[in-house]
């Protein structure tokens, strides 16, 4: 072998050995990046309470405000219902939603969601609430044991606090429900429920702290009082695809967070007063009550 051959084979050995040690960086940087996105506009899904030209008039203000703030365009994606929004979510159409409690569930089952901050409620000043039962104060009706037999209304069938979770309450404190009452209704409101009980259409119902309280101020319950209350409930969240870029969500959190400083017009304008910090763990409950009660989350809000 000539000595040129000899000198340059120790040579070509360290250029592949950098050779491969570049594909290897390289192909870590690239599997790095498919962990986690950056995109080029951010997109939120929401529902329409009404119609959708009004929703998207209503979220102008919040799509001015998150543009500015994180320096992306803001695109609002609305939905029909939640389950399309989850599913705007799991094919990576929109990367930010907003959700119900129990849409929520669904949303982390089958989109990869995560919550980042939730509604903070006016009353409590935290991002939860609670489902309450009341009775009539002359109805010798103190506790849920008494009654078996008697007349409820609950709010709605996909209701959280009007339904779901009282329902569970009943269960764990010895009544069905769909067995021991003589007659259950949906009133349709939470403040329709109280005022089942306040003017003697049933003898009891559930309904929202919240709801009660404002009612109480209002003087329109004189005659209820609240005979058990839940374990307090997670409000409806903002949840991000956790694929998203970990720096992105720590922005949009804090844009959120920052938002009754620095945007109150867009808080205003979904009639909002402003959001905390929430994380999934607090969704714990609703997931062990839907199990119970053998939820179908596709219904729910």
């Amino acid at each position: 072998m000539s000595n040129i051959r000899k000198a340059l084979i120790p040579l070509l050995c360290i250029l592949f050995i950098f050779g491969t040690i570049g594909c290897t960086a390289q192909g870590t940087q690239n599997t790095g990046a498919a962990k986690s996105s950056q995109p080029d506009k951010l997109r939120i899904g929401v529902i329409p309470s009404e119609d959708s030209e009004n929703v998207e008039s209503k979220m102008e203000p919040l799509k001015n405000y998150l543009s500015k703030k994180l320096g992306l365009e803001v695109e609002i994606f609305v939905a029909n219902d939640y389950t399309a929004v989850v599913e705007a979510m799991r094919s990576k159409q929109i990367d930010v939603a907003h959700l119900g409690p129990f849409s929520y569930l669904l949303a982390t089952d089958k989109a990869n969601a995560e919550a980042i901050v939730s509604k903070v409620t006016l009353e409590t000043g935290l991002p939860t609430y609670k489902s309450v039962i009341l009775a009539r104060k002359d109805s010798g009706i103190k506790s849920i044991s008494d009654l078996k037999g008697k007349t409820f209304a609950f709010i709605d069938p996909a209701s959280t606090s009007g339904n779901l979770v009282p329902r569970n309450e009943l269960l764990k404190n010895g009544i069905d429900p769909d067995k021991d009452f003589s007659t259950s209704i949906y009133a349709g409101g939470g403040d329709a429920s109280a005022l089942s009980v306040q003017n003697k259409k049933v003898d009891a119902g559930a309904t929202s702290d919240t709801e009660y309280k404002t009612m109480m101020e209002k003087n329109l319950l004189p005659d209820v009082d609240i005979i058990h209350e839940s374990a307090p409930i997670p409000t409806s969240p903002v949840a991000v695809r956790k694929d998203l870029d970990s720096g992105l969500i720590r922005k949009i959190k804090q844009a959120y967070l920052d938002m009754d400083k620095e945007s109150p017009e867009s808080l205003k304008a979904l009639g909002l007063d402003k959001y905390g910090e929430t994380k999934d763990s607090a969704y714990d409950n609703l997931r062990e009550i839907a199990k119970i009660l053998n939820v179908d989350l596709t219904k729910m809000k």
